[in-house]
């Protein structure tokens, strides 16, 4: 049974005091970690960033840098403060491949804090001097942003009550621009701030929000932030499925002792950043990392061709009862769809990529979704849809609608989310809508579920997530009506077919 929750803590626990007694086949920190200080504060401490900044930030200390530790802050969640904490912020990463496990523990995080519980120590750490730079990776909703157009949502609640006393923030924006107001007070430079999540030009993104933010409680403030404060952009590309409790179970075995939460994830791994760091950085760049002076080219391929592929994969396995990706790309139907999305929808909007052959890219990704020791699995895909529809397959679909070409798959993963919406088959599966919108859309899915025009009709009304480019087009609307009808009275295995021998 998966699980994304730590199990209970056994006797023999990983941390500093045992990392001598690891069994010579697991890789472990080479350097002396009492030696190294916080020079990052991580923002949204799951797998994702363990499986990425944690390890190449964790090289970069083997190579004798000592000033840049991490120090992962938590917004909500305890349970990954319960279990690292014990550890001395140690953790295994479980790379798996072809049958092979490699088990590596990464030491780059010193501390882990709790931004609800300790607020007070957290804003004070990234008020020091010392930290230079501030990472993120708290999920497209967590930027309290407005997906159509880039904007801080003005009304979204944690917004609203942040303003209300900016000095005690709960949201990223309210939280990293009350960290920087502390700074400009005390005369201590500003940090950079990095963003690590799927987000188009993820750092104007942050910078708009935050920026606004600050503008909206301290115009002087928001000026400022805009004008001195660096906000790189990044692409990470590597897939982290949820750990679950086979995967403890692995680890625990190969440790000999116990790991709470370890991170699981492919061999794969690609980080490009764009490098504008007033304030000094990692040598990421010697172990691995792309540093340049724009990212755009390399997250649009990742955002569209993977991420979009994923999203298409997950709506149309959940409706099937696919629980991995894995399991869909072993389906008969399913791949030649996805090979489709990316030359027919995505591959002609990508720009080029310095270095990088686009086709041969989801050649490689089609490869990397078939590795079947990494249980992506398809439901943990399908959270946030409405955040995430438009920068992976609304975009493209409108760059292609622009170009008099009339998007072939999108309307089709589209159709699959509509009915995802309804949280059931019909026939006895079930399942949770994870989404900001849930309440929104769900309910309109139980009112229209039945009627796929009644159902497209209300869901495409909704502007903050489909564009007029999209709701407005009559033919894309037709496509997706069309595809949500099948879906609905036929199931996927038909329309799939239909769709590809039509």
């Amino acid at each position: 049974m998966s699980s994304s929750k730590p199990k209970p803590t056994a006797a023999k626990r990983l941390g500093n005091a045992r990392l001598a007694k690891l069994p010579a086949a697991v890789a472990r920190p080479g350097y002396d970690r009492k030696k190294v200080t916080a020079g990052i504060v991580h923002l949204g401490l799951g797998a994702f960033c363990r499986s990425h900044l944690g390890v190449y930030t964790d090289d970069v200390l083997a190579l004798g840098a000592t000033d840049w530790g991490i120090v992962g802050v938590n917004f909500r969640s305890p349970e990954i403060i319960e279990a690292l904490k014990p550890q001395d912020g140690l953790y295994t990463l479980l790379s798996r491949e072809d049958g092979v496990d490699k088990l590596r523990v990464i030491g780059a995080f010193l501390d882990v804090m709790s931004a609800g519980d300790q607020f007070d120590e957290v804003l004070a750490l990234m008020v020091k001097p010392e930290i230079r730079v501030v990472t993120i990776t708290v999920t497209e909703k967590g930027y309290c942003y407005d997906p159509a157009t880039g904007r801080l949502n003005e009304a979204h609640p944690m917004v609203t009550a942040d303003l209300a006393d900016p000095t005690r923030p709960r949201s990223l924006p309210g939280l990293i621009a009350e960290a920087l107001r502390l700074r400009r007070k005390a005369g201590v430079p500003p940090f950079t701030v990095l963003s690590c999540d799927n987000l188009p030009q993820n750092g104007k993104v942050t910078r708009a929000v935050v920026a606004r933010f600050a503008e909206l409680s301290d115009p002087d403030l928001g000026e400022w932030i805009a004008d001195h404060v660096a906000f790189p952009s990044s692409m990470v590309d590597r897939i982290t499925p949820a750990t679950n409790d086979t995967d403890r179970a692995i680890v625990t075995a190969g440790l000999g002792m116990t790991d709470a939460w370890p991170v699981v994830a492919e061999p794969f791994h690609q980080w490009v950043i764009e490098d504008n760091f007033p304030n000094g950085r990692p040598a990421w760049d010697q172990v691995g990392a792309i540093l340049t002076a724009n990212v755009h080219p390399f997250e649009t391929m990742k955002l569209r061709c993977l991420n979009g592929a994923h999203s298409t994969l997950a709506y149309l396995s959940v409706l099937a009862g696919i629980e991995t990706v894995a399991d869909a790309m072993a389906d008969p139907l399913l791949p030649k769809v996805i090979r489709h999305l990316w030359d027919d929808d995505l591959i002609p909007t990508v720009p080029p990529v310095p270095g990088t052959d686009v086709v041969a890219y989801t050649g490689d990704l089609e490869a990397r979704f078939r590795n079947p020791g990494i249980r992506h699995l398809t439901l943990q895909i399908s959270s946030d849809g409405s955040q995430k529809l438009g920068p992976r397959l609304l975009v493209p679909a409108t760059t292609r609608i622009a170009e008099g070409k009339a998007p072939r798959v999108v309307p089709l993963t589209v159709a699959a989310w509509m009915a995802f919406l309804r949280g059931s088959d019909g026939n006895g599966r079930s399942w949770t809508v994870a989404d900001p919108m849930a309440a929104r859309l769900t309910a309109i899915a139980g009112e229209h579920g039945d009627d796929p025009v009644a159902l497209a009709d209300a869901l495409f009304a909704i502007s903050e997530i489909f564009p007029a480019a999209i709701s407005g087009n009559a033919p894309f609307r037709k496509a997706t009506t069309q595809h949500l009808r099948s879906l609905l009275t036929r199931g996927v295995p038909a329309t799939l077919t239909a769709f590809l021998f039509r």
